[in-house]
């Protein structure tokens, strides 16, 4: 698949980035943090196996950051955690149907703010 480009200017780029933000604010679903959107989208858009020590790395946090986000995220079933079997040192985390509708409903609010930018 070719790489397709999009050209914004800065104040369109903005609004495009309130108008999702207000749709975010304004619907039932759970408001994350813009860290715990970064780490929910590198789980569900960059291939798996995800680990709490491979997420802290690929975000240049900790892995205490990781974990306070990722406690967040399971509460609200977004995804899950276990030891991997294979090394009891890793813990994996896992995509969730519910984590998987929550950003593709996302990425739909993104779409939809988009269409209604002015050219």
């Amino acid at each position: 698949m070719a790489a397709m480009t999009v050209s914004l200017r800065p104040s369109q780029a903005l609004r495009l980035w309130q108008k999702v933000s207000l749709e975010e604010v304004r619907n039932d679903a759970p408001d994350l943090s813009m860290r715990q959107m970064a780490i929910l989208l590198t789980i569900y858009l960059d291939p798996p196996p995800h680990t709490v020590r491979g997420l802290a790395s690929a975000l240049g946090v900790s892995k205490p950051v990781i974990t306070r986000a990722l406690d967040t995220m399971g509460r609200l079933k977004l995804v899950t955690r276990n030891r991997d079997e294979a090394d009891r040192r890793n813990v994996l985390v896992r995509r969730t149907v519910e984590g998987a509708l929550y950003v593709e409903r996302f990425g739909d609010a993104i779409i939809a703010a988009g269409e209604e930018l002015p050219i």
